[in-house]
C-alpha cells in the first residue's frame, strides 16, 4: 500500500466513468486528493455507482476511461439518481436545454464542452491502493484515512478564463448542505412514482444527508407504513437512511414543530419505533461495524382501522366563524401594539397573540 501524503483536496468534480459491460455513463461526485503532479486518489465510497464501474473491470481495462469535468453539471453529479438514469439528463431537465457534449482528448468518453477544467486519466485496478484522507467532512468529524485507488492524469484541458470552483464542508449547515436541500426539491415526484403513498419528504440538513429521513405518507390500509419503511430502505441511497420518520399525509415534513408535536402526542415507542439491520453511509462512524448497523423507523401517524392501539381522539381546531371574528374585531381587544417580551418584533408578538386567541 502506499504512503499516505497530505494534500490539497479537489472537493467539487464531476467524476465521468462507463460501466465496461453496457456502456451506461455515470457522473458522480467524489473528492480527489492531489498526491502529486500528475495522480490524486479517488474518493469513491462503497455504495457509489463510479466504484461499480472500477470494480466490473476485473482488471481488464487499461486504457484511461476516467474524466474529472470541473464546473460541470455539479448537483447532478451528486443526485442520488438510479443507475440507468444519466446524470446529463437531469443536468439538461433543470437548465432547459441539453448539456453539450465533446469526445475527450486521451479517453473514450464525451465531457462538458464548456466545463471549466477537465482532467482526463485511468484507474489500474491492479495497482495497489493509497492511504486517503484524513478529511474533514460534511459529517462534522475527520474521517479517518482508508485506501482507495490512484487516479492518472494523462491529459488537462480548460478556459483560457477558468475558475476552480471548490466547495466547503464541516458541520453543517456548510455549502453542501444545499446539495442535499436541491434533493428534498427536486426528487420527491420520482420518488413517488416508485412509492406512490408518499406525499413529501424532506432530508433534514442537520441531519448530514444519510442521518435522517421525514417522510409523510398517505396510509391506506394497516401494514402500510412497515410496507413503505422497506421500499423506502431499499430506494437507492435512501437505503443508507439511519433514521425514518413517518408521518400522516397532512402533516407538513419541512415544519421540524409540527412533526415533533405529533411524534409527542401519538408515539408508542414500543409499537411505534421500529430496529432494522441495514447497509449505512460510508462515513458513518457510529455503527459497531463499518458500513452496517441498526436504522430506526419512527412511525408518527394516526392508525388505519384494524390497526391495533387506541383511536386518536380528533384534534383541537378553532371554526372559520371564530378566526373570522377574532380577524373583524382585533382592533377591539386593544393588544395590538403590546411590546415583545422577547426578541421579536411588535409585529410578531401581535400575530402571535392572534394566534393565541384562535386556539
Amino acid at each position: 500500500m502506499l504512503a499516505r501524503r497530505p494534500g490539497a483536496f479537489i472537493t467539487l468534480p464531476a467524476v465521468i466513468t462507463r460501466d465496461p459491460h453496457d456502456g451506461v455513463r455515470n457522473v458522480g461526485m467524489y473528492r480527489m486528493q492531489v498526491i502529486d503532479k500528475s495522480s490524486t486518489y479517488m474518493h469513491w465510497q462503497l455504495h457509489k455507482d463510479g466504484r461499480a464501474d472500477w470494480l466490473a473491470t476485473d482488471g481488464r481495462i487499461r486504457s484511461p476511461w476516467h474524466s474529472a469535468s470541473i464546473r460541470s453539471p455539479a448537483y447532478s453529479a451528486s443526485a442520488p439518481l438510479p443507475k440507468h438514469i444519466d446524470e446529463f439528463m437531469l443536468a439538461g431537465f433543470l437548465r432547459g436545454a441539453p448539456v453539450e457534449l465533446v469526445k475527450g482528448v486521451t479517453v473514450d468518453l464525451e465531457v462538458p464542452a464548456h466545463a471549466e477544467i477537465v482532467l482526463e486519466g485511468y484507474i489500474d485496478k491492479d495497482e495497489a491502493l493509497g492511504d486517503e484522507g484524513p478529511f474533514g467532512d460534511h459529517t462534522g468529524y475527520y474521517t479517518a484515512a482508508e485506501p482507495f485507488p490512484v487516479f492518472h492524469v494523462t491529459a488537462m484541458t480548460m478556459r483560457n478564463d477558468a475558475v476552480y470552483p471548490s466547495i466547503v464542508v464541516g458541520k453543517p449547515p456548510q455549502e453542501d448542505a444545499w446539495l442535499g436541500q436541491g434533493d428534498g426539491a427536486d426528487l420527491p415526484a420520482a420518488i413517488k412514482a416508485t412509492v406512490p403513498e408518499i406525499v413529501d419528504y424532506d432530508l433534514p440538513v442537520s441531519g448530514a444527508f444519510h442521518n435522517c429521513c421525514i417522510v409523510s405518507i398517505r396510509k391506506a390500509f394497516p401494514g402500510h407504513a412497515p410496507q413503505g419503511d422497506a421500499r423506502d430502505l431499499g430506494l437507492g441511497m435512501l437505503s443508507l437512511t439511519k433514521c425514518i420518520v413517518v408521518v400522516d399525509a397532512h402533516v407538513d415534513v419541512h415544519d421540524y414543530a409540527q412533526v415533533l408535536f405529533y411524534a409527542g402526542a401519538n408515539v408508542d415507542p414500543a409499537r411505534d419505533v421500529v430496529l432494522a439491520r441495514g447497509p449505512l453511509d460510508h462515513l458513518d462512524h457510529a455503527p459497531e461495524h463499518q458500513f452496517i448497523g441498526r436504522q430506526a423507523r419512527h412511525r408518527r401517524h394516526r392508525k388505519a382501522p384494524g390497526g391495533g392501539g387506541a383511536a386518536v381522539p380528533e384534534e383541537i381546531e378553532m371554526s372559520a366563524e371564530i378566526k373570522a371574528l377574532v380577524d373583524r374585531r382585533w382592533e377591539e381587544y386593544g393588544i395590538g401594539l403590546v411590546p415583545s417580551a422577547g426578541n421579536g418584533s411588535i409585529d410578531q408578538t401581535s400575530r402571535s397573540l392572534r394566534q393565541l386567541l384562535r386556539r
